[in-house]
């Protein structure tokens, strides 16, 4: 007799159909085989699911077994095929009644020996792609069901034993599916970290809100105290909600790296990432005999905060170079290739030398001229070319600490303009016609998309003129200038690039000059 159920396998942070058939008849001597490209986990599965449906009450079929994972040409891994065998297995030996269908039924998660059915990665993939897919029931581990509940238009069933499905399908005890959570985007911060926390540094807030506006990427640098860390902290608190389809791609990314926080159903808050400067670069970039996602991949729809940046090893920073370009990247082993997304802002934060003391006004740096070229010069020319800012941060003052006085900032205030520069973009694209380039902020905008969207005054023309032969900027770098001056225009509600424009934006990308010459 043969059964069939279906099950789901990961690929990246999407998932593919998987088709388990069971075939079982009798043989002078039983068998249990599995075929389909099965890692070593699967194959262990046998002795799971066999403790399992004796410790559940179940009998387990006297005969020989042969279990096929379709499609056989692609390689399957994990443990979460142990409940859909188990089920297949079950209809073969008539415990699961012969009239129940399977059909729009997907099913997964791991087995423990008394029949628990135990948490999985992935499973909002799973359940995301199976809708697509045109199944309308998700069986899902108890810890993992509101996870999937959050995919609109499926019935979510969530498992805490394999008894609670057998008895469900046979129609003895009917599950009730779990009720989607309701999602609010809008204040994932508050009353946790605000721009109002922050004293003075009223140049590197301004500096902060214009790369939130047009997601630029920035680095900070000063001497230590000076709020650096705590800056880079509060850039989530301004940067626009999440929508519910960067929660949606933000969480598949989290489910399959296993780090979604337990219980949680969608990531509402934009993700910032921290990692040490003692990472390594699989840690960085992701990969690994199964390839996961990396920081940049965890960080995607939001911050990837790198503090001390000359700490960190050149080979390690210097992959970031093609990621940031390219707002993906592929990870290519033995067993396959992989593509996660990984569009993020990244805030780098650096000490002017190993002291951290150089150019103090008050503090004597320690360190010889050469170390402190040395220090700098960690940092390789092409990585710092894809830093829109380059802020400094200087010490603050007795006073600037101790005042209670002057206006000060929260982040909801500093957000209210971010958003509304960004929709003034959306706008402008949608007016001009480029709507449909899937740009979504100014800092992706390549060379034909500065002609189109970028239009300076005269005097505006003639003071990046002036500042192109003294600065020497590069090609890169008249781009670079052009970006952010037409995210500080959008900030004003301008359609024209000024004059006063251009000049904030040069202040902004002049620190390259006095640090790496």
């Amino acid at each position: 007799m043969i059964s069939k159920v279906y099950s789901a396998a990961l690929a990246g942070i999407e998932s593919f159909r998987v088709t388990i058939e069971v075939d079982s008849f009798p043989a002078m001597e039983t068998s249990f085989q599995l075929v389909g490209l099965p890692d070593a986990v699967v194959k262990e599965s046998k002795d799971r699911i066999r403790s399992a449906c004796f410790n559940s009450g179940f009998s387990f079929p006297d005969t020989s077994l042969v279990i096929n994972l379709a499609p056989a040409d692609r390689r399957k891994e994990g443990s979460a095929f142990d409940v859909p065998l188990l089920l297949a297995i079950l209809r073969c030996n008539g415990v699961i009644f012969q009239g129940v269908s399977f059909e729009g039924k997907l099913f997964t998660g791991e087995l423990s020996l008394t029949g628990d059915v135990r948490p999985v990665r992935g499973v909002l993939s799973m359940c995301a792609d199976a809708k697509k897919d045109g199944f309308t029931e998700f069986y899902a581990p108890a810890e993992n069901a509101r996870e999937a509940a959050a995919v609109e238009g499926m019935t979510v069933y969530s498992v805490r034993h394999i008894r609670d499905i057998v008895d469900h399908l046979n129609g003895k005890r009917r599950m009730t599916p779990v009720e989607p959570d309701v999602h609010s985007f809008e204040d994932a911060y508050s009353g946790v970290i605000d721009f109002a926390d922050v004293k003075g540094q009223l140049a590197a807030k301004r500096a902060m809100e214009i790369a939130a506006a047009g997601s630029h990427n920035i680095l900070l640098i000063g001497p230590p105290g000076t709020g650096k860390s705590m800056l880079a902290k509060r850039l989530p608190t301004i940067l626009p909600p999440l929508t519910f389809d960067e929660a949606i791609e933000t969480t598949k990314i989290h489910s399959v790296a296993g780090t979604l926080p337990e219980g949680a159903s969608l990531l509402t808050a934009r993700p910032f990432r921290s990692p040490h400067h003692t990472m390594s670069a699989v840690s960085l970039v992701g990969g690994g005999a199964n390839p996961k996602p990396g920081e940049i991949s965890l960080a995607h729809n939001g911050v990837l905060f790198l503090d001390e940046l000359p700490e960190f090893p050149k080979s390690i920073t210097d992959n970031l170079r093609q990621p940031i370009e390219d707002r993906r990247v592929t990870i290519t082993r033995a067993l396959g290739r992989v593509t996660y997304p990984c569009t993020f802002q990244l805030v780098a934060a650096m000490n002017p030398c190993r002291c951290g003391y150089f150019g103090h006004p008050t503090r004597k740096c320690t360190c010889g001229k050469g170390e402190v070229q040395r220090y700098i010069s960690k940092i390789s020319g092409p990585l710092l070319d894809r830093i829109d800012i380059q802020i400094e941060l200087p010490s603050l003052s007795y006073d600037e600490l101790s005042s209670k006085g002057g206006k000060t900032e929260t982040s909801a205030q500093i957000r209210a303009r971010v958003t509304a520069a960004r929709e003034f973009m959306h706008k402008r694209l949608e007016a001009e016609g480029l709507s449909g380039l899937g740009i979504f902020s100014n800092s992706q905008l390549d060379a034909a998309g500065i002609r189109k969207t970028c239009h300076p005054t005269d005097d505006a023309v003639e003071l990046l003129r002036m500042a192109y032969d003294r600065l020497g900027l590069s090609a890169r770098g008249y781009d670079r200038v052009m970006r952010m001056a037409r995210t500080i225009a959008d900030l004003d509600a301008s359609e024209k690039i000024e004059a006063e424009h251009i000049a904030e934006a040069i202040t902004l990308r002049s620190l390259d000059k006095k640090y790496w010459g």
